[in-house]
């Protein structure tokens, strides 16, 4: 068996969990209006669909959750299942590099910010990173 529940618990379970609306998502967005930087939610119109996106820039950032995206991923995944989660975390690892690889071939340029660089402690040189990346002046 995959994991401690059923296939259809898990997938009530797998249901509840949101790709979008999430607290480090709020907090940036929160930040950008603050600094009245004009962004694009959850844009659909590239592959990947980017947590904020200036289109006319071709700028894209990424909010990456540390346990879904696979920080440290080699550090940790002996804990996790492998028949379920390894796989799944490896899955998801290499679906953001086909994303990111697509987006560049189309002359965007991606930044990710981790979950964890958005801690109470560190959010503010996230901030001044994203704020730099989306206001950079291009020649």
């Amino acid at each position: 068996m995959a994991d401690i529940f059923t296939k259809e618990k898990r997938s009530e379970v797998m249901s509840r969990i949101r790709p979008k609306g999430t607290k480090p998502e709020m907090k940036v967005f929160r930040y950008l209006r603050k600094e009245r930087i004009h962004f694009q939610r959850h844009y659909k119109r590239v592959s990947g669909s980017p947590d904020v996106a200036v289109p006319s820039k071709k700028l894209a950032i990424f909010i990456d959750g540390d346990f879904w995206h696979g920080y440290r991923f080699p550090d940790w995944k002996h804990k996790l299942p492998k028949v379920y989660w390894q796989d799944k975390i490896e899955a998801n690892i290499k679906r953001d590099r086909r994303t990111l690889a697509r987006l560049r071939r189309n002359g965007w340029r991606v930044m990710r910010v981790w979950e964890h660089e958005l801690t109470e402690k560190k959010k503010l040189a996230a901030f001044e990173k994203i704020k730099n990346f989306l206001l950079e002046i291009e020649d």
